[in-house]
């Protein structure tokens, strides 16, 4: 199954997620096959702390992938920012 879910990275204790879509049965390995965005909490006033490619990640759940609660919930953010 493939998944829209966060990849953290980043420094100890300054995280910085990709928005990525990949195969549920290798995410231990942290492959994928797109990033689709990005999510950065720290971000300091002025700066992006998020983008999400709307277009991809409509395409990826066209195509029956799905997006963990965190995503949905990034990407409901994202919309309503954007609208």
């Amino acid at each position: 199954m493939v998944v829209i879910r966060l990849a953290r990275g980043g420094a100890k204790k300054r995280p910085f997620y990709s928005l990525v879509v990949a195969d549920s049965r290798r995410a231990a390995q942290g492959r994928f096959l797109e990033r689709v965005g990005f999510y950065d909490p720290k971000a300091p006033a002025g700066r992006e702390s998020l983008r999400v490619n709307m277009e991809r990640v409509t395409h990826w759940s066209g195509k029956g992938a799905r997006l963990s609660p965190t995503v949905t919930r990034l990407v409901k953010q994202f919309a309503k920012k954007a609208a």
